[in-house]
C-alpha cells in the first residue's frame, strides 16, 4: 500500500511522504489563493474551490478564509455553507450531506496520535531524514446538520441527520439524529420536535445552491 493508501484507511502511515507532501502543499496553495480572492470574483472563486474539492460531488459556499490538509479527501453535499475560519483536516475521509450549515471557526480534525511515546515520537530513516508516524479516523457529518460557532469535531465521529451542535462544543463520540448536543465533550440535551418549528416551511421556497 502506498503511504496515502494507508493514511486514508485509518492504518498508521509516514506524513512525510513525497506524494503527501505534493497533495498537502497543492491544497494549502489553493486555500490561500482562495482566501485572497474577493467576493466579487464568483467565477475564481468556483474555479479554486473545485480545484481544492476535486472529489467533492457539490461545490459548498465557503467564507474566507478556510483552511484544508488536502482537500481532495473531503466531500460536500448540496447546499452546504460555512462561516470565516473552516479548519479541515481531511487526512482521512470527510463526509458532508446535503444542507449542512458550518458557524465561524469550526474545525474538522480527522488526525490522531498513537498514545504510546515510543509509538508517537520522531524517528530517523536511513537516509538520516526524521518522520513520524500517524493515524486517522474519518468523520461523518450527515443531511440538515448544523455546527455552531467553535465547534470541533474529532475523527471517527459521526453526527446524525438533522442535529444540532451547540457554540463552542467538543464533539468525541457519535451524536443520533434529531438532536440537540452541546458541551465539552458534547453531550446530548434533548431531541429536536415539531415544538422547535419558528415559522412553516413550504415547496414555494426551495433552498437555492450559491454557486
Amino acid at each position: 500500500m502506498t503511504e496515502f493508501e494507508k493514511m486514508v484507511a485509518g492504518e498508521l502511515y509516514d506524513p512525510t511522504d513525497p506524494e503527501l507532501d505534493r497533495l498537502r502543499l497543492k491544497a494549502r496553495k489553493l486555500s490561500r489563493r482562495y482566501n485572497q480572492t474577493d467576493e466579487d470574483e464568483p467565477e475564481k472563486l468556483e474555479q479554486l474551490l473545485g480545484e481544492l474539492l476535486s472529489n467533492s460531488s457539490s461545490l459548498p459556499m465557503l467564507q474566507a478564509p478556510v483552511y484544508f490538509d488536502y482537500g481532495c479527501n473531503t466531500r460536500f453535499g448540496k447546499f452546504c455553507s460555512a462561516n470565516f475560519n473552516f479548519t479541515c483536516l481531511d487526512v482521512c475521509p470527510i463526509t458532508i450531506g446535503d444542507n449542512v450549515l458550518i458557524g465561524p471557526g469550526v474545525t474538522l480534525a480527522a488526525p490522531m496520535h498513537p498514545l504510546l511515546p515510543e509509538e508517537r515520537n520522531v524517528r530517523q530513516k536511513e537516509d538520516g531524514s526524521y518522520y513520524d508516524l500517524e493515524y486517522a479516523r474519518p468523520i461523518t457529518i450527515e443531511d440538515d446538520c448544523w455546527l455552531g460557532a467553535g465547534v470541533i469535531v474529532c475523527g471517527g465521529v459521526t453526527i446524525g441527520k438533522g442535529s444540532v451542535i451547540g457554540a463552542g462544543s467538543i464533539v468525541t463520540r457519535n451524536i443520533p439524529a434529531h438532536v440537540l448536543a452541546a458541551g465539552n465533550p458534547c453531550r446530548v440535551i434533548r431531541e429536536l420536535t415539531d415544538s422547535d418549528s419558528m415559522t412553516v416551511l413550504t415547496e414555494d421556497c426551495p433552498p437555492v445552491s450559491r454557486f
